[in-house]
């Protein structure tokens, strides 16, 4: 039994050793796609791309086409811009904050939306720091939401 931990170990160690010495080849030949991609659909390729290594230009194009400007995902491009918005406000990002805005904006949000979707950034942050600072228990607050929305539900049949 001893040997064969031992036989395995080694095993294990020398598959380890190899692995080291013989380093992943990413896709390095996608980078040139994905700029041709971005080029294609943007009309340009934003430097926000080229700040990163050309190993994860793809991935992160993929990522964007796939999600924030796939017209067939659960969400409308104007809510996902809204929902954006109010995230950049929270991190905050000046940059996000711009894009997204005009995002949005592109996608059919009023300015009226664009100050709502701020807002309620605004509300969660504050609530957030309330009960997290108060160390309110979660599972009372989970159990006294879960009434509040029974509550409601039943009022609204």
């Amino acid at each position: 039994m001893l040997k064969s931990t031992l036989k395995s170990l080694v095993l294990a160690a020398g598959v380890g050793a190899l692995l080291a010495m013989v380093p992943a080849k990413a896709e390095d030949t996608s980078a040139t796609a994905a700029y041709k991609d971005i080029q294609a659909t943007l009309g340009s390729v934003p430097d926000m791309f080229k700040t990163l290594p050309d190993v994860a230009v793809a991935g992160a194009w993929a990522e964007i086409k796939g999600v924030q400007l796939n017209p067939k995902t659960a969400l409308d491009g104007k809510t996902k811009e809204l929902m954006g918005l109010a995230v950049a406000s929270q991190i905050p990002c000046q940059y996000c904050i711009y894009f997204h805005t005009q995002a949005a904006k592109l996608n059919g949000a009023s300015d009226e939306e664009i100050k709502e979707a701020v807002a309620m950034a605004a509300i969660v942050r504050h609530w957030s720091t309330m009960l997290n600072g108060s160390q309110v228990d979660l599972a009372t607050f989970k159990k006294q939401s879960d009434e509040v929305f029974a509550a409601v539900k039943a009022k609204s049949q």
